[in-house]
């Protein structure tokens, strides 16, 4: 493996891990800072609108190389952790995680760019999953770890960790990822021209509604775990591991299928599996045979349509907003985590607290996605390249 593609995917590791880890230390990071669970729940926005704000420094940074701007944000990242680990009062606390969030969409962007150049012929999309891999990754080791941190030590280890781990990427990134030239300069406006297009925008839609639809359900797989599948509270890190090796190996054979298929019908394949498992969850009235299945099922879905749908965008953006392209699709995303987590919640509310609820609610949003992405197919990719990448065999 290249190292450059390890260095990529170590940074995406702290940005996934640092995403996600406060959903499992949010008991503990409440008590410390003195704040009700739902006021902690803001620690966890915070991080999505840094997300979505920092993606403009790709504006102002476009005439940099890429592989500077990775340096940029593990900098960012280090000092957010840094700051989180030390924080005092919510307020500050609040105040890191914004800084924690800033690079996070920006780094994707430029990450799935830099895997798409450096990769050989043919191989784009596998290299391109190699990076997403750290963020599956964060979800299988470092969340839980996180979570084990803070039962038993102090919340503020995990995200010390974090740090560390962004100033190690720092180094690697530094003496591993080679010089690449900056995108080509467009101007300022120039950047947003491909979102005058319909195909982009559904795109976007798609992560959008994909990412609604399953994390209304997501949200709440803790205790959906526990009151459905019969789970003690101690073995539900145990199922969250399993859910993100789930997430690592639907990466991974997405980004294979996707060398040698369309992007979008791959994206589209990985949504109706979440889809179906979203209604099964639904249906079925569950044990802990069925939840464990599910859990594994939903989890591969949802990260086997990030790598088609990174380099859909990052293709789209051609001609001056690659970085741009790229980063959307993690506005769309925590957006749709946003919206989708409301949803849930509203269907629990709705139904006295029935814990199937949420999947249904999430089942038109899926739909809608994988509508989405069969339209794009349909009108974009039929035009392929499939039969000149045939490879003669002798007999």
């Amino acid at each position: 493996m290249k190292k450059s593609l390890l260095a990529l995917a170590s940074g995406a590791f702290v940005l996934g891990a640092c995403e996600f880890v406060m959903m499992g230390i949010l008991p503990q990071t409440a008590a410390a800072m003195r704040v009700s669970i739902p006021f902690a729940g803001n620690f966890i926005s915070s991080y999505a609108l840094g997300v979505c704000v920092g993606t403009l420094m790709l504006i102002i940074g476009r005439k940099q190389p890429p592989n500077r701007l990775i340096i940029l944000f593990m900098a960012l990242a280090l000092i957010g952790n840094a700051l989180s680990a030390g924080a005092t009062n919510a307020g500050m606390l609040l105040i890191a995680r914004f800084i924690a969030g800033f690079p996070h969409g920006a780094f994707f962007g430029t990450a799935v760019l830099i895997s798409k150049v450096l990769a050989e012929p043919g191989r784009e999309a596998r290299d391109v999953s190699i990076t997403i891999t750290g963020q599956t990754v964060a979800n299988m080791l470092g969340v839980p770890a996180g979570t084990l941190l803070a039962e038993h030590f102090s919340w503020r280890l995990a995200f010390l960790v974090l740090a560390g781990w962004a100033a190690m990427t720092l180094v690697l990134s530094i003496v591993w990822i080679p010089v690449i030239a900056p995108v080509r300069d467009t101007g300022m406006v120039g950047q947003f021209r491909f979102l005058r297009k319909p195909g982009p925008w559904m795109i976007l839609g798609a992560v959008f509604t994909g990412n609604a639809g399953i994390f209304c359900w997501w949200s709440y797989v803790s205790p959906w775990l526990t009151n459905v599948g019969g789970y003690s509270t101690p073995t539900v890190p145990w199922m969250m591991m399993l859910a993100g090796f789930a997430m690592v190996v639907g990466g991974l054979i997405s980004g294979r299928i996707t060398d040698v298929w369309k992007c979008a019908a791959t994206a589209g394949l990985g949504q109706i599996i979440g889809c179906i498992g979203l209604v099964l969850v639904f249906v079925v009235p569950g044990n802990r045979i069925s939840t464990g299945v599910l859990t594994f099922v939903i989890a591969f879905g949802l990260f086997f349509v990030s790598t088609p749908q990174q380099l859909l965008m990052t293709q789209a953006g051609q001609g001056g907003g690659e970085l741009l392209g790229g980063a959307t699709v993690q506005i769309a995303f925590n957006f749709g985590n946003a919206v989708g987590s409301f949803v849930g919640g509203r269907m629990l509310d709705a139904s006295a607290m029935n814990y199937h609820y949420p999947a249904l609610g999430g089942v038109p949003l899926a739909l809608t996605a994988v509508l989405l992405l069969f339209v794009y197919s349909h009108r974009y990719e039929q035009d392929t390249d499939a039969l000149a990448r045939l490879q003669p065999i002798d007999a």
